[in-house]
């Protein structure tokens, strides 16, 4: 079985090199579903997972200057209060418990829902935002608005793990349509490391992380990504999302039914 677990990191991790989508879509499913691990479980271990391969990645943005620390704060002001709040229901309702289980089952699901709109629609709700300036947020709403994506990111990656990659991203985009993608990219991941981070360890309070299960996914995702990263250029995107947008699609399906 540990084998399994390795090579289904090193899948994930050429996923997300791949396609740059967050593990977390990838990889709590693919626990739940392929090795009937606990929901509640998968979610702890892969929040441990994505707080340790995020702040290698915050420190590689961080060099080249991509992260926008102010939106980072602002995100931050929601996200880790959610979170909190989200780990003390989930101690209040039995985060063991299977009823709580099955509620974060359909949490996953709707997550990774919301990651298939993410990955088919972004482009055409960038172009949009884009072409309508007068929609864009300013000022005060814009900080505000910031703060309520935060907070309802904090609750989803708490509860889910999901949300973070993909999810961020597009509302990033939308809030802050002149970023370019690499700051995108930068400031999504330098949030989602204080997140995942107070998440995880308040998985670890509520007993929900295996920690033999976290060492052998990360011994296989660490070269995944890096051969996903190094073979991206070569796979065409629109060909690859699509591919996965379908895969997600059919998860949620088969976590519902």
């Amino acid at each position: 079985m540990s084998v399994s677990y390795i090579v289904s990191g090193f899948a994930v991790g050429l996923l997300v090199g791949l396609t740059g989508v967050g593990g977390g879509s990838l990889m709590t499913p693919l626990l739940t579903l392929l090795f009937g691990i606990s929901p509640t479980v998968a979610v702890g271990t892969d929040l441990a997972f994505a707080a340790a391969t995020k702040t290698a990645g915050t420190f590689a943005h961080r060099f080249r200057g991509t992260v926008h620390w102010d939106i980072v704060r602002r995100l931050c002001l929601g996200a880790l209060p959610a979170a909190i709040l989200a780990t003390l229901a989930m101690k209040n309702f039995g985060a063991l418990g299977q009823h709580m289980g099955q509620i974060i089952r359909y949490s996953i699901a709707a997550s990774v829902l919301l990651t298939v709109v993410a990955i088919l629609f972004r482009g055409r709700m960038q172009a949009w935002i884009q072409q309508h300036p007068e929609k864009q947020l300013r000022g005060t709403a814009l900080s505000i608005s910031t703060i309520v994506a935060g907070a309802v990111l904090g609750t989803l990656v708490t509860i889910s793990s999901i949300g973070a990659g993909a999810i961020g991203a597009t509302l990033l985009v939308l809030l802050y349509p002149k970023l370019s993608p690499a700051e995108i990219a930068g400031t999504d991941i330098a949030y989602a490391v204080p997140l995942t981070a107070i998440a995880a360890f308040g998985h670890w309070w509520l007993g929900s992380i295996n920690w033999e299960l976290l060492g052998m996914l990360l011994l296989g995702s660490v070269p995944g990504i890096t051969i996903g990263s190094l073979a991206a250029k070569g796979v065409p995107e629109k060909f690859l999302r699509g591919l996965l947008a379908m895969t997600l699609t059919g998860v949620a399906v088969k976590l519902v039914f």
